[in-house]
């Protein structure tokens, strides 16, 4: 593909108004990039500024695109297409993290499982890593120290309702398209010029405005908006019709084109193809080569090649299809959408395969997978983005951070076809390309989640990619969904029994939820104390757990999960009586609060207690009914 400028090494006349005309040795300006392997490109002839189609054959290109990146994209809009694809907004990520961070210790009673509840053994023995086993004095230390913070508080507030994610997946976020700037009711007097007159300088533009983005679309988006009260087409066409005929005899062309291209596409929608036929061209005659509008002008040719193609018109083809193409795979940024684009981007790829032009045939196969998945047709996108990602593993940059976000589309789509391996493995390759952002991260976590089978604990593929949405946090002051990251990852080695690991992220995630504060420090305190009580170190979380009670910190739901936690450390440490009494204590909390799950495991971490005491340890039965 080349971009840049051309040589002219023959003459031309011109078969037409839309074709440029030039001598030997003119200078051409391509206008956005020539295909190899399709005759056209639309060019601008640097003399005289004349913009009009070039016959490939008769120009020498001077420059060369070396990058495929710089053929594949030929603007910002396409080139921000796979991130705005990710759509992880915060609430995605706060869903996520809820999930990951397992934040129901600190909500539901945990039972004591563990059969030796005599003294304290010796703590489990993981392999010591530096700086990853805070001393018990040094936790308690930053307990201490958070606990003051959050005394210094009048209450504790709520979860902050924003997690600062906007910036981060905005990117990924569709932009809106604007809508018209006018509006016409069924109601209206077309017939009056008065009534059409907001209607016609409107349309009369002579270049593109953003509400024309609606009218060029496929799925006329714009037109509930703009010509309200239209439940009818054939009246709607009539008050087209009209206005049609009030722009010839105001004499305004860029209104009469674009008239025309509306009743063309009213009459492809009632099947009418002929009548269609008529309008586009007459629609394109109007034009007169004015390139002004250069997305109604692609939108024009699209839409007529789909015509003929249906109509199966050879001699029309011929000289619409090739033009077409040159205009979709050239032209950056175009908002034509028809239900043939996709049979003539077909075309222009096979017209790339033939050519031998790899950067020809990915630019193709972008454009067709970025159409399908427009029609909310992924699967359909498949063998396209299969295909582009392979072209640039072969001779695209390996520093391009676009292809981690078309792995994740690919890994999307993948796992709606219940193919879990593929998904994973397009994971696995998006997180090898480039440094992902958190969005990204936090989608990879998504995507293994969606496509790993559902075992007791999490998979640690997921560890890899938490990691990763941290290292993408900025420096400074701790944002909101850190805390929830650390305390992912403490789960998730909790779960692999790594309990040292798991308490030095655990109070990670302490630290980072203080500074924000809410209900989550209270929750990051809770966790951090049955962690030391699952790493054999219970007189430690007594600590937390009695420097809590102290402060007041707590809700009422959180007390008797604390009391619950408190009375299994005290029977693990031996002391028995004190641990029945935290158990009474939790069962009415749960009574009292109406929750039938924690009153059943506080029963039975009660009836585990009174077992090993044994009834005749007991100084009075009675007193421990509920």
């Amino acid at each position: 593909m080349a971009v840049g400028l051309a040589a002219a090494v023959a003459a031309y006349p011109g078969a037409g108004p839309e074709e440029l005309a030039f001598d030997s040795g003119d200078l051409i300006e391509i206008l956005g990039a020539q295909v190899p392997g399709l005759p056209w490109f639309l060019g601008r002839h640097v003399a005289s500024g004349q913009v009009g189609f070039v016959r490939t054959s008769l120009v020498s290109v001077q420059g060369r695109v070396s990058e495929l990146e710089s053929a594949l994209f030929l603007g910002e809009e396409e080139r921000a297409f796979f991130r705005r694809e990710g759509r992880f907004s915060a609430e995605d990520a706060r869903r996520l993290l809820s999930r990951t961070a397992g934040a129901d210790v600190c909500t539901a009673y945990s039972l004591d499982r563990r059969g030796d509840t005599e003294a304290e053994l010796a703590e489990e023995q993981e392999t010591p890593l530096p700086g990853l086993h805070p001393e018990p004095q040094e936790t308690l230390q930053k307990v201490k120290k958070v606990l003051e913070r959050c005394k210094s508080c009048h209450s504790c507030p709520e979860e902050p309702v924003s997690w600062g994610l906007d910036s981060v997946s905005s990117e990924a976020s569709s932009p809106a398209p604007e809508d018209p700037s006018f509006c016409l009711a069924a109601e209206d007097d077309w017939a009056d010029p008065e009534a059409l007159g907001s209607l016609l300088r409107f349309l009369d533009a002579p270049g593109y405005e953003p509400g024309f983005r609606g009218l060029y679309d496929a799925s006329l988006p714009g037109l509930g908006t703009t010509f309200r009260g239209f439940t009818d087409e054939e009246e709607l066409a009539g008050r087209l019709a009209q206005a049609r005929g009030a722009a010839k005899k105001a004499d305004l062309p860029m209104a009469l084109a674009r008239l025309c291209f509306l009743l063309g596409r009213l009459c492809v929608r009632r099947l009418k193809l002929s009548q269609a036929r008529v309008y586009f061209e007459e629609a394109l005659g109007t034009l007169g080569g004015h390139f002004g509008d250069l997305l109604l002008v692609v939108a024009l040719y699209a839409n007529l090649a789909a015509v003929h193609l249906r109509q199966n018109s050879r001699d029309k083809c011929g000289q619409v299809v090739p033009k077409a193409c040159a205009l979709l795979l050239g032209t950056p940024g175009h908002v034509c959408s028809t239900a043939a684009e996709a049979e003539l981007l077909r075309l222009a790829l096979r017209r790339a395969v033939g050519a031998r032009s790899p950067q020809a045939e990915a630019r193709a196969c972008f454009l067709l997978a970025r159409h399908q998945v427009r029609l909310k047709q992924p699967e359909a996108a498949l063998p396209f983005l299969e295909r582009l990602l392979l072209l640039h593993g072969a001779l695209g940059r390996p520093d391009a951070a676009w292809p981690a976000d078309g792995y994740l589309l690919l890994a999307d789509i993948y796992s709606r076809k219940c193919l879990p391996h593929l998904a994973l493995s397009c994971v696995r390759a998006a997180s090898l390309r480039a440094r992902g952002s958190l969005a990204s991260s936090l989608r990879s976590v998504d995507l293994v989640l969606r496509n790993t089978p559902q075992p007791p604990r999490l998979p640690s593929q997921i560890a890899h990619y938490l990691r990763q949405a941290l290292a993408a946090a900025a420096p400074g002051p701790a944002p909101p969904w850190r805390g929830p990251l650390y305390a992912s990852l403490a789960r998730l080695h909790s779960l692999h029994r790594q309990h040292g690991r798991a308490i030095a992220f655990m109070t990670q995630a302490l630290e980072a939820d203080a500074e924000t504060g809410g209900r989550r420090v209270v929750d990051d305190l809770v966790a951090l104390a049955w962690l030391h009580v699952l790493h054999g170190q219970s007189r430690v979380a007594l600590a937390i757990l009695q420097s809590v009670l102290a402060e007041a910190v707590f809700s009422v739901d959180q007390e008797g999960v604390i009391a619950n936690m408190m009375a299994i450390a005290l029977k693990r440490t031996g002391r028995t009586r004190p641990a029945a009494e935290g158990y009474f204590r939790a069962l009415s909390i749960a009574k009292r609060l109406g929750q039938p799950r924690n009153q059943a495991v506080a029963l039975a971490n009660f009836g585990a207690c009174a077992c090993r005491r044994g009834p005749a340890g007991w100084p009075s039965t009675t007193s421990w009914r509920p």
